[in-house]
């Protein structure tokens, strides 16, 4: 093992081996929950440094020493998919140190960047050109890109412009052995086989290790609407947004739901953060609703269909109460507004998390039937229900009642909240993972709640593409 680490001190650089020290940042996932024990992290800084580092820990693993590799962009998942396990025998391959912007092809609208650039940063990048890429999600300011493409990421405007791997229209791979597959053209066809770059994509690190994408961009808006309303019903605010839809269609770029409980736990540990609705701080809604449409046309006509439409909204029962932002500083603030929950949720103890997935015409009767359900299996607990409405995606979580102890909550009765979530959601045809990924969380879930042939089809691809075993090990697929 000693020689292992020599060597990629060799290909790195010394000082880009860590083996002592405070290694937590690497080690321990975004919530806290799991807690692993590395060989060493090694920051490489380029694909070719990438590669080398691989083919080195293939030869180790060859020799029976044991060791794997974990890929690790931001380390913000939220499923335990990009930290080592307790074995100390896997080296952490952080990619951080790959941050470059390759080329910006504005005529092809398309961005090349490496996968350790923080979304956040690409996003800058794009808006430098005068254009827009338009993933968007709380953790932009620390999570990567690769890690975004590795987990087929999702946010806040997958209801305009997809996950990321409708973003995606190439990668740079280091496969399992060490080899490097590019195919960075940007081109929107090309019928030349399998798409390998779809089976990258969300497959969490466990075939290949994602060193650079090429993505696309879109030309920047003329204008932006953001607006905030207090929905009667989950089914009134499912109403709005298909109001908004109908008349707005592509203008409607995201469209988030909160119930009163998410919004509560905001006010308690964000108080700083200003209601945008009279009464919103001592008097929530049941639901609140937040909406973008965005427009290459004037704002004038842009926001003057929206007043209209919302007024047809408030007559017709869909909202009580709606507020416009009238400034980039007020829309901000909407958004902090439902980009804290997860921080507040954090910040008042750990819960039991649900990314669930169902059709959006019957989310009003799954969240119906689901809270009825719970009342027997976890009573009293606090239903944090937020997320993406627009794409049928919902964050359906549960907090410990306020005079419980939040871990004691979460050991005695997660078990048994997944189960019963998780049978509603087999119920109405969704999916447990609409996000998040698999991780080490999900991956039993994944054995016992998807089908036979395609499990198999899933570990005969990873036996094909990492023989030994050697990326990220019993993440997704127990025993692969």
């Amino acid at each position: 093992m000693t020689d292992l680490l020599a060597d990629l001190r060799a290909i790195v650089g010394a000082s880009h081996v860590l083996a002592d020290g405070d290694l937590a940042p690497y080690e321990r996932d975004w919530r806290g929950r799991y807690h692993g024990r590395s060989r060493a992290v090694v920051l490489p800084a380029s694909t070719d440094e990438v590669a080398a580092v691989v083919r080195r820990c293939l030869e180790a693993r060859r020799a029976g020493e044991g060791v794997s590799v974990v890929p690790q962009g931001g380390n913000t998942g939220l499923v335990g998919g990009g930290v080592p396990d307790a074995s100390g025998t896997q080296i952490v391959l952080a990619m951080r140190r790959m941050q470059a912007v390759r080329r910006i092809d504005a005529a092809n609208l398309t961005i090349t960047v490496e996968a350790g650039r923080v979304l956040e940063a690409v996003q800058a990048a794009a808006a430098d050109a005068g254009l827009l890429f338009p993933l968007s999600l709380a953790a932009e300011g620390s999570c990567t890109i690769g890690g975004n493409l590795a987990t087929n990421a999702g946010g806040t405007q997958v209801l305009r412009f997809g996950n990321a791997r409708e973003l995606c229209l190439g990668l740079e791979v280091v496969t399992a052995q060490g080899e490097v597959w590019s195919h960075l053209g940007g081109l929107r066809k090309d019928n030349t086989g399998y798409d390998l770059r779809d089976l990258f994509v969300g497959s969490e690190g466990t075939l290949g290790i994602i060193t650079a994408a090429t993505l696309r961009l879109y030309p920047r808006p003329r204008a932006v609407v953001t607006g905030w309303a207090a929905c009667p019903t989950l089914a009134q605010a499912v109403g709005l947004m298909r109001r908004l839809r109908g008349a707005f269609d592509a203008e409607l770029v995201g469209f988030e739901a909160m119930n009163a409980n998410a919004l509560a736990l905001v006010r308690r540990h964000f108080a700083q953060l200003a209601q945008p609705l009279a009464g919103g701080a001592d008097d929530p809604p049941p639901w609140s609703a937040l909406f973008e449409l965005a427009s290459p046309h004037a704002e004038e006509t842009l926001r003057a269909g929206a007043e209209s439409v919302l007024a047809e909204a408030l007559s017709g029962g869909e909202i009580n109460d709606v507020a416009l932002a009238h400034t980039e500083a007020q829309a901000r603030g909407l958004w902090h507004l439902r980009e804290a929950i997860p921080l507040a949720q954090g910040a008042e103890g750990l819960n039991i998390k649900h990314d669930i997935g169902v059709p959006l015409s019957c989310l009003a009767d799954f969240v119906a039937a689901a809270d009825a359900a719970l009342e027997t299996v976890v009573p009293g607990a606090r239903h944090i229900t937020f997320g993406h409405l627009g794409d049928g995606n919902l964050h359906y979580n549960l907090q410990a009642p306020e005079d419980e102890d939040a871990a004691s909550f979460l050991r005695t009765f997660e078990e048994a909240a997944n189960a019963c979530v998780y049978d509603v959601v087999d119920r109405f045809g969704g999916t447990f993972s609409a996000e998040h990924g698999i991780g080490r969380l999900k991956r039993e879930e994944l054995v016992a709640r998807r089908p036979a042939a395609g499990l198999g089809l899933m570990r005969a691809v990873k036996e094909a593409l990492d023989p030994l075993g050697l990326l990220n090990p019993g993440v997704m697929l127990p025993g692969a």
